[in-house]
């Protein structure tokens, strides 16, 4: 429970009885006193009413009326991909190899002759009640990010954040699942953050945090080097946590134990191992393959065509079954599965190198001049595009729905313009800082007489 955000929420409407409503919110969480609880609520207001209208130009926040929700972030679907250019642009154009212009999960800088590889990936959200299962997944999306861009992973880092009320057994929990994945791999966990959730102002025992990933390469694979002529190839995939997610909110538990394996980390080590003629890799994750192939197209200006039935076939048997059970498309969500674009000469060789692990591998599709992806099913083509949100893959999911609730066009100028206000808002500040100290000696603030 956000005690600030609904403190805040009742002082701006004039709510009269906000501080009762915190004491019973403090109450149903805590096993405390009236009066500590009464202390407590007493407190939070206090806080939030000296906050709830800063004074100073940088607090200034023009609200644009597009939440989260609405636009579909964080779901994997159009406005998720949309939101993430617009980062980019408030980010602006940087020096590095690889950024985020160009959507690629993970960004490279150039360092003594090497390519340094960085990704960190935030915990599945549904996962907070299975710390370990959270733990591990994270683990595997960050160094599966690594990978794909043809590099091998050197280092691991976390990020936890535990609601005040989070039993310290949640947080070691978390921390064996990353070190699960760690010891199996042979990447270590070298440091890290433990923190509170919102600190004394959110309350329960939500969990939340990101694990990072370092990486080392001589090449890349970014997904900008897919070519026209290019085969594409996936590996056989079982999910991670969205399936896990789909598996425990669905009561098909038993299926959880499918997605516990590196099938990925060691397909995909071998192929950098081996060296292999590869333009572009990625990881067949949140989205699904919809959102891989808009992206890829988007990046690297090429056509993409998928041939349905291959790609079935490698989609595991029992986790496939409970997709199929629920409705639940199995091409817009992640599957955990690595997908390979290589020239088709190569092709036969990179096969060869992931069987070889034990991992199953086909070719699924080709590259071809021109923008967009299809989708080739029992002969014909269809077009293959995201949704606004990715597949519903639990209860709560499929009742929130998978399209747009609100406009869409008129949502993304809204978006527009918030992200244009930001960069304004960042160009202002960087040189008004630089001009500060540029005008900064000790002498004139005083510190030397």
């Amino acid at each position: 429970m956000d005690l600030e955000g609904f403190a805040k929420r009742g002082l701006a409407r004039g709510d009269g009885q906000i501080k009762e409503k915190l004491v019973a919110m403090i109450k149903e969480v805590k096993d405390i006193a009236p009066k500590r609880a009464d202390a407590l609520a007493e407190a939070v207001l206090q806080e939030a009413g000296a906050t709830l209208h800063p004074r100073g130009e940088v607090f200034e926040l023009h609200e644009v009326g597009v939440t989260m929700g609405d636009f579909g972030v964080g779901s994997r679907g159009l406005g998720d991909f949309y939101a993430h250019t617009k980062i980019a642009e408030v980010i602006g154009k940087t020096s590095a190899v690889v950024d985020s212009g160009e959507l690629d999960d993970s960004g490279v800088v150039k360092a003594g002759g090497k390519y340094i590889v960085l990704t960190v990936d935030g915990m599945h959200s549904r996962l907070s009640d299975y710390p370990f299962l959270a733990g591990f997944h994270v683990t595997r999306a960050a160094l599966r990010d690594i990978y794909v861009m043809g590099s091998r992973p050197v280092a691991l880092f976390s990020d936890v954040h535990l609601a005040d009320d989070g039993d310290l057994s949640r947080l070691f929990d978390h921390i064996a699942g990353i070190a699960t994945v760690s010891d199996l791999v042979g990447v270590p966990l070298i440091t890290g953050s433990t923190l509170r959730i919102g600190g004394d102002m959110v309350i329960g025992d939500r969990l939340t945090g990101c694990v990072g990933a370092v990486g080392v390469a001589d090449r890349l694979t970014p997904r900008r080097d897919a070519r026209a002529g290019d085969v594409i190839m996936m590996t056989e995939g079982a999910g991670g946590g969205t399936t896990c997610a789909a598996a425990l909110y669905y009561d098909r538990h038993e299926v959880v134990s499918e997605t516990l394996n590196v099938k990925f980390l060691e397909a995909a080590s071998a192929l950098v191992e081996e060296e292999h003629e590869i333009h572009a890799m990625t990881d067949v994750t949140n989205g699904g393959i919809r959102g891989d192939a808009k992206e890829i197209s988007h990046t690297a200006g090429v056509k993409l065509v998928f041939e349905e039935g291959r790609m079935r076939r490698l989609v595991n048997p029992r986790v496939k079954e409970m997709l199929d059970e629920q409705s639940i498309d199995y091409l817009g969500v992640s599957i955990d599965a690595l997908l390979v674009i290589a020239p088709e000469e190569a092709a036969d060789a990179i096969l060869r190198t992931v069987r070889g692990t034990g991992v199953a591998m086909d070719v699924i599709g080709r590259v071809e001049e021109g923008r967009g992806a299809v989708l080739v099913e029992e002969g014909r083509e269809k077009e293959f595009v995201p949704r606004f949100r990715e597949s519903a893959y639990t209860p709560i999911k499929k009742a929130v729905g998978e399209g747009a609730e609100r406009d869409f066009e008129e949502m993304r100028a809204k978006v527009d313009q918030a992200a244009l206000r930001a960069a304004e808002k960042k160009a202002k500040f960087v040189d008004q800082i630089r001009k500060h100290n540029s005008n900064f000696t000790y002498e004139n603030a005083g510190y030397i007489d």
